[in-house]
């Protein structure tokens, strides 16, 4: 198995695991947040999708951001499904870039974020755009818990 592949993998189940938590959020808790300063139920899926773009874009460029204008900026909050079929263009060039590195590439090519003090391969940086989405997972599954509402089984 390739390092891509592996990487594909790593991507596609994390997103998996996620959406089944996302379809566990009652419509009803989808503006729910634990306290003023934290991210509703919906925001935290939309955190979830916009911030893999962002982070394409951050990859595509070798850590350069630049003058980023988020397609998520003037999208109205509605469900997750209409936050996955949104996002769903965006994924697939992400994984197609993903699918497009090499062995060298990913050893090679340094992500360098000056403004956030970051220096990483980018298989490793990689590999920490899926442990975001998996720490957000795992916040909403405390959500959940918090509501008392049943939580899909992410271990399955």
């Amino acid at each position: 198995m390739t390092p891509n592949a592996i990487l594909i993998i790593n991507f596609e189940e994390t997103r998996r695991r996620s959406i089944n938590v996302w379809n566990g959020i009652p419509p009803a808790f989808y503006t729910w947040r634990p306290d003023k300063d934290a991210m509703c139920c919906l925001e935290m899926v939309r955190h979830v999708l916009e911030g893999e773009h962002l982070f394409h874009q951050i990859v595509n460029n070798r850590g350069n951001l630049g003058d980023y204008p988020s397609p998520w900026n003037e999208l109205p909050y509605s469900d997750v499904t209409a936050e996955l079929t949104f996002a769903q263009p965006y994924r697939q060039q992400f994984i197609q870039t993903v699918q497009s590195f090499s062995v060298q590439d990913l050893a090679g090519i340094d992500i360098i974020r000056t403004e956030a003090g970051q220096k990483r391969k980018l298989g490793d940086y990689l590999l920490r755009i899926a442990y975001h989405e998996s720490v957000h997972t795992g916040q909403l599954l405390s959500y959940l818990r918090t509501l008392q509402v049943n939580r899909p089984k992410v271990w399955d």
